[in-house]
Formats: C-alpha cells, sequence, structure tokens
C-alpha cells in the first residue's frame, strides 16, 4: 500500500517545487527550495552541485529532513493545501551524480483529500509503527 493517497500523488506530480530543510549535528536549520519526484514513496531530489549544499553536509552528520509542498488553491476563500513529509534522507550516487532520498515516517497533509474551500484541516500518518 502506498504512503500517499490517491489525491496527494496527483498534487505531488503537478506540483514544480518543494522546500527541504536540514538541520546541522547541533541543531542549526537550513531550508531550501529545490526540484524533486517521487520514487516509490520517497522523494528524490538532487541538483547541480549536491556535494557543495548545506544540506549534503547536515545529512552526513544528521541524517533527518523535513520537506513543505504547499500552494493556495484559491485566495478568496483563502484555501491553502500541502503536504509536509517528515523522515530520514539518504545521501545517493547514481550513475556518477549525488541525490537525496527523503524516506517518509510521518505525512502531513491539509487541503487534498477534502478539497472543500476555506481552512482545510490537517491530517496525519505515521508510517512508523
Amino acid at each position: 500500500m502506498s504512503a500517499f493517497t490517491p489525491a496527494e500523488r496527483d498534487y505531488l506530480a503537478s506540483q514544480p517545487l518543494m522546500r527541504f530543510a536540514t538541520a546541522s549535528a547541533t541543531g542549526r536549520p537550513d531550508v531550501a527550495p529545490v526540484v524533486f519526484d517521487l520514487m516509490g514513496d520517497d522523494v528524490i531530489t538532487g541538483g547541480f552541485d549536491p556535494k557543495a549544499t548545506v544540506r549534503y553536509r547536515n545529512l552526513q552528520a544528521n541524517p533527518r529532513a523535513t520537506v513543505v509542498i504547499d500552494d493556495l488553491a484559491a485566495l478568496d476563500p483563502w484555501t491553502p493545501r500541502g503536504i509536509k513529509i517528515i523522515g530520514t534522507a539518504a545521501i545517493e550516487e547514481v550513475d556518477g551524480a549525488t541525490r537525496f532520498r527523503i524516506t517518509p515516517e510521518v505525512i502531513i497533509s491539509w487541503g487534498i483529500n477534502d478539497t472543500t474551500p476555506g481552512i482545510p484541516t490537517m491530517e496525519r500518518r505515521s508510517l512508523k509503527e
């Protein structure tokens, strides 16, 4: 069974950017906007030179990550929607390129499975037992 609902998968496929948050071993945060793709239930992202990024250094010391993909479905009424994914991140080398693989442990979504206009309720699912 997929970690994401069909509506969440469709939403993720429609979005070009996510915010990728990591923290150093001492807790110093960093966030960066990046492109992404899904591979199964994992979020994959790379970039031009991932080894030169703060997130690369952070993930070497602290493999925890959070990503957020969100937008506004409408301004009037104010209708935000999005997905927050909390999990572990791994640094991978594939065909000579460095990339990051974020494996979800918790998924929080709003305004995607229930598209009623207005302020949505948040849905939280833990994937770890």
